[in-house]
């Protein structure tokens, strides 16, 4: 039983082992770099986000169906 005990645990540490050499070969980033780019791309796509330009009604399926009831009189 301890022979089973030492060989799990000698596959468990082989598996941490992998882990922190995939870890260790990541490319960093600096964390002021990281926020710079992510500015960058805000700013460039903020024209595209309906967070901060808004949509248009028509562009919303329940006015439109909020629109068609209220002529139809079932409001």
């Amino acid at each position: 039983m301890a022979k089973m005990s030492g060989s799990s645990n000698l596959v468990a540490m082989k598996k941490v082992v992998q882990q922190l050499r995939f870890e260790a070969s990541i490319n960093r980033v600096k964390v002021s770099q990281a926020a710079a780019d992510l500015q960058q791309f805000c700013m460039q796509n903020a024209l595209q986000d309906p967070l901060l330009t808004g949509t248009h009604r028509t562009d919303q399926p329940q006015h439109y169906l909020a629109f068609i009831l209220m002529l139809q009189g079932k409001s």
